[in-house]
């Protein structure tokens, strides 16, 4: 009995340390990440769509407006040791005082990122492991300047390197709004924007899916959560459909 006891126990201690020894479960699960941001891990999962891009501690990894620096959290520590981390924004300042606010940003880089002015120097040339993008093709798309950001991830890619894209889905039996103006995208699009570019689709994942959107909504997927933009009415039913449907997709450039 003492000699099952204890085996069970080296195995129980055996599991911790090979989770604490991941590093990108040491990421997600960061101190510094806000606690409204983490809350959110269950329709965002970082650590599943992470790894589903294949993103190593040591790659140079570029992630494409970062807004308010929701995986900029995850990304950011992940990355600290052995890589490099580019956020590609627009000039916020709450942004760049994000960046400066804590230690754990330090080495983030921050590049000139604003397609409709045409700045897309995202990172050096052919310099990326990876280039990130979560949720932010519609609005590329609203502003006529999609294929320019996907041809601006092309250049700054490894042949080899991989482009990552999550955004809300468009069911394929709906049009395609050309300005995607509710947010919503089909997976056609953005594969014939990657394509375009020079990129082979190299995978899928339903890690971020949401069977209960039905992407129809009164003011499109911002009347879902977190944004909510009805307010109070039928907060309830769109709090029930949660988060929006959304596919990832893995792109490699040749």
């Amino acid at each position: 009995m003492k000699t099952w006891l204890i085996a069970t126990l080296a195995l129980a201690a055996a599991g911790v340390q090979a989770q604490t020894a991941d590093p990108l479960k040491a990421a997600v699960a960061a101190e510094t990440r806000l606690v409204g941001n983490v809350a959110r891990d269950v329709y965002r999962h970082p650590y599943e769509t992470l790894s589903f891009f294949g993103i190593k501690p040591t790659d140079t990894v570029v992630e494409l407006a970062p807004g308010g620096g929701w995986y900029t959290e995850v990304l950011a520590p992940y990355l600290r040791e052995g890589g490099q981390l580019y956020a590609a924004d627009g000039g916020s300042a709450r942004f760049k005082a994000k960046m400066e606010s804590m230690g754990v940003y330090g080495k983030v880089k921050i590049t000139s990122f604003d397609p409709a002015k045409g700045q897309l120097d995202i990172a050096p040339p052919g310099s990326a492991d990876a280039v990130l993008t979560f949720r932010n093709v519609h609005n590329w798309m609203g502003i006529g300047k999609a294929q320019d950001v996907f041809d601006a991830a092309f250049r700054a890619l490894k042949p080899g390197g991989v482009l990552g894209v999550e955004e809300h889905r468009l069911p394929a039996s709906r049009p395609q709004e050309a300005q995607a103006s509710t947010g919503y995208v089909q997976e056609a699009t953005v594969i014939k924007f990657a394509e375009a570019a020079g990129f082979k689709l190299a995978g899928r994942s339903e890690v971020n899916a949401n069977p209960k959107d039905t992407a129809d909504h009164p003011e499109g997927v911002w009347t879902l959560p977190p944004t909510y933009a009805l307010k109070d009415k039928d907060r309830a039913k769109y709090q029930a459909i949660g988060e929006s449907d959304r596919m990832t997709l893995k792109f490699v450039k040749p």
